[in-house]
């Protein structure tokens, strides 16, 4: 049973269905039955995040989401 944990940025209400219906259509494909696979999404804030010390709500502040 796989579950698949996604990090992400916030993510759109209409882009989430999309993503975990694509995810699970990749075990689809590998013989998995779509009633065994889960996605979790989990989403952090642009100012919880940052890389190369630079936080993220700043480095992306004209990134349109």
């Amino acid at each position: 049973m796989p579950v698949v944990t996604i990090e992400s940025w916030p993510v759109e209400k209409e882009k989430k269905a999309e993503l975990i219906k694509k995810i699970t259509e990749v075990f689809i494909s590998l013989g998995i039955p779509a009633q065994a696979v889960t996605v979790i999404i989990h989403e952090t804030e642009l100012a919880n995040w940052g890389s190369a010390g630079e936080q993220h709500s700043i480095k992306f502040k004209d990134l349109k989401r």
